[in-house]
């Protein structure tokens, strides 16, 4: 737990420029008083994606202030090991190191959609559908009504 008492939930996929950063957004706005909303890379993209910032402003959501990190900034002895971590993608689920102490892991995978292609409108669709995707899987497994703003 952090400091604040809430439960500390860290999104892991492999660049943490879509998926993970949406979901860090997502959490945060539907649950931010129960958890403390993170995220991470395995091997980050040092970016996040345009295209993830614009489908979540769709949503009344900004997170064009977050920014890529790497999973090791919360290893120890630096870092504070979450609570939970949940992969978003196999190969960050297959890629997560250890972490002391009772650390729960889940997996949900979703689609990428950096690699969309088409025009920029086509990949902005799957960021959207990607987006509801996540928000759903976190509406149904951490979100309660009284946490909505």
């Amino acid at each position: 737990m952090s400091d604040t008492g809430r439960k500390r939930i860290l999104f892991l996929c492999t660049g943490n420029s879509c998926r993970s950063q949406m979901a860090e957004g997502l959490l945060r706005h539907l649950a931010g008083k129960r958890y403390e909303s993170l995220s991470a890379g395995s091997k980050p993209a040092g970016y996040v994606h345009p295209l993830a910032v614009r489908a979540m402003q769709e949503v009344g959501i900004d997170i064009s202030g977050q920014r890529s990190k790497s999973i090791r900034e919360f290893l120890p002895p630096e870092g504070e090991p979450p609570d939970l971590v949940v992969s978003v993608c196999d190969a960050a689920a297959s890629e997560c190191p250890a972490f002391p102490g009772e650390v729960e892991r889940i997996h949900l995978p979703f689609d990428d959609p950096a690699w969309a292609s088409g025009d920029e409108e086509q990949r902005l669709a799957v960021f959207r559908r990607v987006r509801d995707e996540i928000a759903a899987a976190i509406e149904q497994r951490f979100a309660r009504q009284n946490d909505r703003p």
